[in-house]
């Protein structure tokens, strides 16, 4: 597995860091229709749609890969009332995503890991589905 060069993992952090501005926020609520935090493009419509399709409940366990700040794993939590584990091997993505779940009261069935898609710290078939959006480098 190679290493992610040292600036590709400080542009990273400082795009989560600067999720959090209210310009920032601003800006994606008006394109996306979400205030995650996401540096990407999907659409709260289409996660509304992902999580519709999903067949989750309160018994089943959700991965989301490279959601950064927690976007989309954390709502499709909070819609289907499932269990959700967040990655994203930037350190700044999983801590502001354990503040969003805190915020959107499903702390107690989310959790949010620094770990890189190639190489998770889970065992084989841990979870009952997985999503990922706009991470694909």
């Amino acid at each position: 597995m190679a290493a992610r060069p040292a600036e590709e993992t400080e542009r990273f952090a400082e795009r989560q860091r600067l999720a959090g501005l209210d310009a920032m926020k601003a800006t994606e609520l008006e394109s996306t229709g979400s205030d995650y935090g996401a540096s990407g493009y999907t659409t709260m419509e289409q996660v509304g749609e992902l999580a519709r399709r999903l067949p989750l409940g309160p018994e089943d366990l959700l991965l989301d890969l490279g959601s950064g700040t927690g976007w989309p794993g954390l709502h499709v939590a909070k819609v289907t009332g499932c269990s959700v584990v967040v990655t994203d091997p930037v350190g700044e993505g999983p801590e502001t995503a354990r503040t969003r779940a805190r915020d959107d009261r499903i702390a107690d069935r989310a959790s949010a890991v620094p770990a890189d898609g190639r190489a998770l710290p889970f065992r084989s078939g841990s979870f009952d589905a997985l999503v990922h959006s706009d991470a694909l480098c």
